[in-house]
């Protein structure tokens, strides 16, 4: 299962940077635009991604930086800052993927939800298979934000991922 989630890791911080990088040939005002999206616009939705990243990370490290308390707080106004964060993040990510062993996705933590603030207590690994899924669904959003945008359609599957990338990150 360890393996799994290392892959999922990598596949998230590739298809990041494949969203970032179609992001960067909107104009500033394309990226703001609200397009239907949950959180309305790519830049909102990029910044709640981060923003969930960090909440999660810090639920399941108890490390690092004290996250918002709001899900659709805006870290970053601007794209290059965003991604330079969203970068740092995914080491982050990874590094602390690689940290884990069997035994440690069977341990339980405790966390509080920002939406239902009552104390929830499970096990890591369906809360690690939550996190990349949450990733993955917004993802989702930001591309069909940019399609909205008349920009080129991004292929994000997991399997261009092992097929391009995949046989070298483990």
């Amino acid at each position: 299962m360890i393996e799994h989630f290392r892959m999922f890791a990598h596949y998230n911080r590739w298809a990041n940077r494949l969203v970032y990088a179609a992001a960067g040939d909107l104009t500033d005002t394309e990226f703001r635009e609200n397009r239907g999206a949950f959180f309305g616009s790519l830049q909102r939705t990029l910044n709640h991604l981060l923003v969930a990243d960090r909440i999660w990370l810090h639920r399941f490290t108890g490390a690092g930086p004290l996250p918002p308390k709001n899900l659709d707080a805006v870290l970053f106004e601007d794209l290059r800052p965003l991604a330079e964060a969203r970068a740092a993040e995914d080491r982050r990510i990874i590094d602390w993927i690689y940290t884990l062993d069997e035994e440690a996705l069977s341990k339980k933590f405790t966390y509080t939800p920002i939406s239902r603030p009552v104390e929830i207590t499970q096990p890591l690994a369906p809360a690690l298979s939550h996190f990349f899924n949450h990733q993955a669904h917004h993802r989702g959003q930001c591309h069909m934000t940019l399609t909205a945008l008349g920009k080129p359609s991004l292929v994000l599957d997991l399997v261009y991922f092992l097929r391009e990338e995949g046989k070298d990150w483990n």
